[in-house]
């Protein structure tokens, strides 16, 4: 028998109506107030700073824009240039050959590389160039042939060696001991595994080391190398004491004549800031090369694609 909710009809659906969706969350980044104030007080500490130079009248910034592009300054640059470029690149060349030795089996070889690492890493690069440039001292003569037996060819060492070789031999054998170092850690940074797999696919040493070690040892290596490549020019300012035209003796030889110490050595100062930012702007697009397939993310957007797209989103709001 039927009962008399059996009968009943249906609820319909007006007369329940849905209740009505619930508000989407909101997402509110999380306030740091602390950051922010930090942020502040740096900020005003950079402007005080820039304040303080720009208003200074003992910086005399008439006479640096003068002195800026003068000829001797110009010409003290270009040696400077030229100084920084010759010793990098007889640096990587000798360093090259280093890292080899010290990462070959032989024992002997990889004992000779060390010392010479060890011994031109521990002494002053100022203290190096003297002994060079007073290399006549030490020995009047330098002869080639047998040892402790007779000399085949003998040079004097009086007058043999001015300022500016000097200067580029004791350089070069300072950054040939700094660049075995860097590239020998590149090399190691690659992993053995890799090589391994090479091997068993029956590769060839040299291209090995050409598709493989080399791609990836850079990786490492490039921003060691920019390093060493700010350094070497900052570097160069020790053989102002040899007497070598670098920029900063050229801005000596002024403030010597004319006792404007802090202009001229504004001078010298900005044109190294110069220098250094465009080396730090190719190392960072260098960088980016060699990092190719490093992440499956791709490579992160430079400064100029970021700075065009905060330009586009602009523009469209």
């Amino acid at each position: 028998m039927a009962t008399p909710q059996d009968v009943l009809p249906a609820p319909s659906p007006l007369d329940h109506p849905a209740a009505p969706p619930a508000p989407e969350a909101r997402i509110v980044a999380r306030r740091r107030p602390g950051q922010w104030a930090a942020a502040g007080v740096a900020l005003l500490l950079a402007a005080m700073a820039v304040n303080s130079v720009i208003r200074n009248e003992a910086f005399q910034w008439g006479l640096v824009a003068d002195w800026f592009t003068a000829r001797s300054v110009l010409n003290g640059l270009a040696l400077t240039l030229w100084l920084t470029a010759a010793t990098l690149a007889l640096g990587f060349l000798l360093g090259t050959l280093l890292a080899t030795m010290r990462l070959s089996a032989n024992p002997v070889l990889r004992t000779l590389s060390w010392g010479y690492v060890w011994l031109f890493r521990s002494t002053p690069p100022l203290v190096q160039l003297l002994f060079f440039f007073n290399i006549g001292a030490l020995y009047p003569t330098l002869g080639l042939g047998l040892p402790f037996g007779p000399e085949f060819v003998t040079v004097k060492t009086v007058n043999l060696m001015g300022p500016t070789l000097t200067a580029v031999i004791g350089l070069t054998l300072l950054e040939t001991a700094y660049a075995a170092e860097v590239i020998r850690g590149g090399i190691l940074s690659v992993d053995r595994g890799q090589l391994e797999a090479a091997a068993a696919l029956g590769l060839g040493r040299w291209r090995v080391l050409r598709r493989i070690v080399v791609p990836q040892a850079m990786r490492a290596i490039v921003p060691s190398a920019g390093n060493m490549l700010i350094g070497a020019l900052k570097g160069t300012s020790i053989v102002s004491v040899l007497a070598v035209s670098d920029l900063l003796y050229s801005v000596q030889l002024v403030y010597l004549q004319s006792y404007q110490v802090i202009p001229m050595l504004m001078v010298a100062t900005l044109w190294y800031l110069v220098v250094t930012t465009l080396l730090s702007v190719g190392q960072y697009y260098v960088e980016r090369r060699f990092a190719r397939g490093a992440t499956r993310d791709g490579l992160p957007p430079t400064p100029l694609q970021r700075t065009r797209a905060a330009l586009a989103r602009a523009v469209r709001a």
